[in-house]
């Protein structure tokens, strides 16, 4: 365990490779079974609602209906998330060239909303755990292999490959931080 200012981060994060390769996983991590989608905060949630009408271009009839009946939230208050098709498919998924992709994303890429996508999904394979303080754990799933793989010939550490999404989340100084702890263990 690793602890900057009051975060846990488990060591993996700064010691295993992963760099997502897209054209063979296909967006594996948009589209696995088991009917809970992306982890929500809370505090997401009117974000994507202002950003819904940006993701219809991209989508689905079926996840411009879900989405203009507004269940697209699942859970419960304390712990939402986003909803699934048929168990699967993130209703904010559509394909492109075979990929699964995030509309709400496109959007963002777009200039049409300022909301990238949820946090849980921009620091993906990382997940955020509280107990009683948030805990960083890194949680690829067995359809992440290639990412693992690709992550090793670019010699780039899950820490790198979630860069951006740390930062939105913690900061830079957190971030720096983190690479500078990196950094005394010779890496």
């Amino acid at each position: 365990m690793i602890l900057i200012d009051s975060i846990l981060m488990d060591e993996a994060i700064i010691h295993e490779h992963f760099s997502c390769d897209l054209h063979s996983c296909k967006g594996a991590c948009c589209t696995l079974s088991g009917g809970e989608g992306a982890p929500l905060d809370s505090r997401e949630i009117s974000s994507i609602k202002d950003a819904i009408p940006f993701t219809f271009p991209y989508l689905s009839e079926e996840s411009k209906h879900i989405l203009e009946q507004e269940s697209w939230i699942g859970g419960t208050p304390d712990e939402p998330f986003v909803s699934c098709i048929d168990d699967r498919d993130c209703v904010f998924v559509f394909r492109e060239e075979g990929i699964a992709k995030c509309a709400l994303e496109r959007a963002f890429f777009d200039g049409k909303t300022t909301f990238r996508k949820p946090l849980s999904c921009h620091l993906f394979p990382i997940r955020v755990r509280n107990f009683g303080g948030e805990y960083l754990s890194y949680q690829p799933f067995e359809e992440c292999k290639p990412a693992m793989k690709h992550g090793k010939e670019q010699n780039a550490l899950v820490l790198d490959s979630a860069r951006e999404a740390l930062i939105r989340a913690y900061g830079v100084d957190w971030f720096m931080q983190a690479r500078e702890f990196l950094h005394q263990e010779g890496r």
